[in-house]
This record gives structure tokens, C-alpha cells and sequence, in this order.
């Protein structure tokens, strides 16, 4: 079933579960709770300022937002070429491509983020204990 064209927050939902993103990291990556992204989320349109931020965040643009459709992402799949001629994945069903890879790549992302959010935190604490 196709999805409404014109509910951007359901858009942003799929996006980042795409990109492998919980609603947690990417309210600490925009500075604000979870509870915000699930409404933000919930919404059938965000305000442009907002979106922008929210497509730097999750490495698109908001256009990408805009114009994401569930038929893109196999349209994009499908734009791989492989010899089998089956897109991204190959006739006997495997895929042509790591997944283990895919998984490190997505670990070091999640690790960077942690470094960024635990670096912010003792940033905060030699505030509050700078200001005694």
C-alpha cells in the first residue's frame, strides 16, 4: 500500500530506521528528547527549519525527505548491477554485497556518536564543577 505523499514525518521515521537509527540518537544529534522525534514523527509536516536540521542530521538533504517513497529505496536497490542481473542481490537469494561490512560500518557510526554524546557529557560536568 502506498504510503501518503505528503507525511513527512512518517518519511523521517523510515529514513532513519533505514540508516539504522534509533529515535534516541538522533534527538542527541539534534539537541533535543526522544519524545520530540516520536511527535516530530507523528507529524503529517515539519516546519522547514526543522527539517533541514533533521536531513543534516540523518546525512540527506531535506528534498530526499520530500521525495522519499517506499518505491524508491528498490528503485535504488535495483540500480546495482551485478552479473546475475537480480539488482543487489544474486538468483540463489544471498546478497552481493557483506553483511558483516554493512554491520561495522553501521558499529562505527553508532561508536562515533557515543564518543560525540560522552565527550558532550564531561564537557557539561567540567561546567557544573568549574561553576561552584
Amino acid at each position: 500500500m502506498a504510503e501518503p505523499t505528503l507525511h513527512i514525518g512518517r518519511k523521517i521515521s523510515k529514513i532513519r530506521e533505514l540508516r539504522g537509527m534509533k529515535q534516541e540518537s538522533l534527538a542527541a544529534e539534534l539537541g533535543i528528547s526522544q519524545q520530540a522525534i516520536s511527535k516530530i514523527e507523528q507529524s503529517v509536516d515539519v516546519e522547514d527549519v526543522a527539517l533541514n536540521k533533521i536531513a543534516t542530521a540523518l546525512g540527506i538533504t531535506s528534498e530526499a525527505i520530500r521525495n522519499f517513497t517506499e518505491e524508491s529505496i528498490f528503485n535504488y536497490f535495483n540500480t546495482f548491477n551485478d552479473n546475475s542481473g537480480a539488482g543487489a542481490w544474486s538468483t540463489n537469494g544471498t546478497f552481493n554485497f557483506n553483511p558483516i561490512d554493512k554491520l561495522v560500518e553501521v558499529f562505527e557510526e553508532n561508536k562515533k556518536l557515543y564518543e560525540q554524546l560522552l565527550a558532550s557529557e564531561r564537557e557539561k560536568i567540567e561546567i557544573l564543577r568549574n561553576s561552584k
